[in-house]
């Protein structure tokens, strides 16, 4: 995959991923799901609908409130591991990228895309996401980063990752409004938009892991590349805690279809 305003354009592949996906990235804490729940979303009897979806973490974690969730993701390794992780949940999952997505009218109480937003064709999605969603139906963009301008492991790790990955643009993230494409306003009222810190808690292994799945790492590192990362960041590591919490935010934007719009 190629994104111009991302990585200067060079080329990443989640697939390359998702075995790691599937190992280290259900991290999300409780704040994160209740947020979500105290909005009344995502809840008994509605019908959600995950945008890029990847190993299913948001569905695999939120079934137990009682939607029903669909899942989707433009990567067929994702969904096979999402399919193996939620073995044991009523939860359906189909490869397709969101601009090719065919769900009939109205299909929707909620829409989510969680770390995803910026890899989506808004011009392509606001008015396909307002379709498939029902009437004075949410659209929740979702977000959590780690902060290195505030964390000094986090620091480091992305120091490492920019010395074998320069074009990575992944970096010095702050607390700070989650991207809300304007061609979504075209479709969508913006309700609530809002930003909360959290402290992770990792292993050095959990979160070499996470790095790992990161899109500068997995992603887009040549097995060269790659292996001399695992070195640099995995003696990194042997000088912190066996345990650690690494500083985040969560970013969530909350969107309204908006009355009387043509479907």
């Amino acid at each position: 995959m190629k994104k111009e305003n991302i990585d200067h354009g060079e080329n990443f592949e989640w697939s390359r991923t998702s075995e790691d996906y599937a190992k280290f990235r259900d991290i999300y804490p409780n704040e994160f799901y209740n947020y979500i729940l105290h909005l009344g979303l995502c809840q008994k009897g509605q019908n959600v609908l995950d945008i890029g979806t990847g190993t299913g973490v948001l569905p695999r974690n939120m079934a137990k409130y009682g939607a029903h969730w669909v899942g989707t993701d433009i990567s067929a390794t994702q969904i096979e591991q999402a399919r193996i992780l939620s073995k044991d949940k009523n939860i359906e999952y189909s490869v397709c990228s969101a601009e090719e997505l065919d769900f009939p009218k109205e299909s929707f109480d909620v829409i989510t895309a969680c770390q995803c937003i910026w890899y989506l064709d808004a011009k392509v999605t606001s008015p396909l996401f307002s379709k498939m969603l029902k009437p004075k139906g949410k659209f929740l963009i979702l977000y959590m980063g780690w902060l290195p301008l505030e964390d000094k492991i986090a620091r480091k790790s992305e120091e490492i990752i920019l010395k074998y990955n320069p074009s990575w643009t992944g970096c010095n993230d702050y607390v700070h409004p989650v991207m809300v494409p304007k061609e979504y306003l075209e479709e969508f009222h913006l309700v609530k938009q809002e930003q909360f810190c959290v402290d992770i808690p990792f292993s050095r292994q959990g979160w070499h892991g996470r790095m790992r799945t990161c899109r500068g790492v997995g992603a887009s590192m040549s097995e060269e590349e790659l292996a001399l990362w695992e070195k640099e960041h995995l003696d990194m590591l042997e000088r912190v805690p066996e345990t650690f919490l690494i500083h985040h935010y969560i970013s969530i934007a909350v969107l309204e279809k908006q009355e009387n719009k043509e479907t």
